[in-house]
């Protein structure tokens, strides 16, 4: 990592890969390029990867979060909410505390940078897994 009082740069391929928890996501997940800013800031960056089929658990953040789809096709839900596709270029806010979901569809791999601010040192609360039966039944919000 280069650094200097003004600025930090984390260049890419510098940081390995982490596999995403089977504690906190269902299939294959990969997290690229973690970058917390450091103090007194409380952001994070990461770069998340996943396969078809993969997505996070339910979860909540404190502060809200700001996701980027980079690559192919997803799907997000807030909780008694639609289900919705996700594509490259859609940015979505996650509203603070409000609990949901974000993955992969069955059939298509999606990349997303995921930006979120920590409160008290964390940025994420986790819950339980979607279940497959709101995961593929749930209807498609058409926009």
């Amino acid at each position: 990592m280069s650094t200097d009082d003004a600025m930090r740069i984390q260049r890419a391929g510098s940081v390995k890969a982490v596999e995403g928890p089977a504690a906190t996501f269902t299939g294959r997940v990969r997290i690229d390029s973690y970058f917390p800013a450091p103090e007194p800031a409380r952001v994070g960056v990461a770069v998340v990867s996943f396969e078809p089929g993969a997505r996070t658990h339910w979860h909540t953040h404190p502060l809200g979060q700001i996701l980027l789809v980079t690559h192919g096709v997803g799907w997000t839900q807030c909780e008694g909410g639609p289900k919705t596709e996700i594509r490259p270029g859609d940015l979505i806010w996650c509203s603070c505390g409000r609990r949901h979901w974000h993955g992969a569809t069955d059939l298509s791999a999606m990349q997303h940078v995921a930006i979120n601010e920590a409160l008290n040192g964390s940025p994420v609360d986790w819950m339980e897994p979607v279940p497959d039966e709101v995961y593929l039944a749930t209807p498609v919000k058409k926009d």
